[in-house]
């Protein structure tokens, strides 16, 4: 009887032993990634991952959420969301003052700079000079119009004599058919795809050749301290699962945009499929790895915007922004 008895416990321990182990094995730590805009081809790596099981790999379940109206920033520093997407010159003003937000940039998902101005072909904006006496397309921001006085500048223009039309361009192929304005700032890879997707001729030129001062990194992978400071394994077994995914996009474009096509159908395909294409050797392109944060580079930026007194209060070297949690 007293045999009979150890042998149930035994035979009961080690069930209890397996389930536990089995739901360990099937728990999976949750994490909110909140985007910046609707999805694109800046997204690509993430559904990628998703499409994959790259995060299930390593035992995170991701929820790919729309930002609210004050932005992925606020969201990732309530805690709200874990990871989000941002920029290096939206985050300025968040990372000092009364009001500064408790965020990091991990990863950068496109190494270099890609905006730029785009402006009807042969009208003379193919250079920054080229913008005098011509309507510019603005949001007003103080960044913004510092960066484009800069290089109207650096170039022998009279950044006075640009006009600034207030404006917020959806579709630039329209906006500039339509000369309801002669210069927008774009993203090539989306934007700028799409105009010779339609047939539009285009100048264009981008801010890093003008300045390497603006070669800084747009868009990036932001995270809350809060969160980054207690689960750090957590968060480096997601940037693992994310670079993955990057990866792929970057080895497979096309096989990729068809993934991002596949959970976003209301995306244009074609679109999608040469944005890709385009961006395929940009993600990581000279960086050592994919999401890599070059410290000088991200320093002169924010150097930058300390001279030109853009920030509340000056932004100290290496504020914002950690490669501690990527894949070693």
């Amino acid at each position: 009887m007293k045999k009979r008895l150890i042998a149930l416990i035994t035979i009961l321990t080690m069930a209890m032993g397996l389930i536990a182990c089995q739901k360990n094995e099937t728990e999976q730590e949750k994490i909110t990634f909140v985007l910046d805009w609707t999805p694109n081809t800046n997204h690509t790596g993430l559904y990628v991952a998703l499409a994959k099981g790259y995060f299930e790999e390593v035992g995170i379940e991701v929820e790919v959420v729309q930002p609210p109206e004050d932005g992925a920033e606020v969201l990732v520093a309530s805690g709200r969301a874990q990871f989000g997407i941002s920029f290096q010159d939206s985050m300025a003003p968040a990372l000092v003052g009364e009001n500064a937000l408790p965020i990091t940039a991990v990863a950068a998902v496109i190494q270099h700079n890609t905006s730029g101005i785009i402006s009807r072909k042969g009208e003379g904006m193919d250079t920054p000079k080229g913008m005098e006496g011509k309507t510019y397309a603005t949001w007003n921001g103080p960044i913004e119009l510092a960066t484009l006085e800069q290089v109207v500048k650096k170039n022998d223009g009279d950044f006075k004599k640009v006009n600034l039309s207030p404006s917020t361009v959806t579709d630039e192929v329209s906006a500039l058919k339509s000369k309801s304005v002669d210069a927008i700032w774009i993203f090539y890879a989306w934007a700028g795809v799409k105009t010779e997707l339609e047939g539009l001729e285009t100048d264009y030129f981008a801010f890093a050749d003008m300045d390497p001062v603006f070669d800084y990194y747009t868009p990036v992978v932001i995270a809350g301290n809060q969160y980054l400071e207690k689960h750090p394994d957590t968060a480096k077994a997601f940037l693992k699962a994310l670079s993955k995914g990057y990866e792929y996009a970057m080895e497979k474009p096309e096989e990729a945009a068809a993934i991002l096509c596949e959970a976003n159908p209301e995306l244009d395909k074609e679109l999608v499929k040469e944005s890709q294409k385009y961006l395929a050797d940009k993600y990581q392109a000279d960086a050592k790895q994919w999401g890599y944060i070059d410290p000088t580079r991200w320093n002169n930026f924010y150097n930058w915007l300390n001279e030109k007194e853009l920030v509340e209060t000056n932004i100290p070297d290496d504020t914002g922004y950690s490669n501690d949690y990527l894949p070693k």
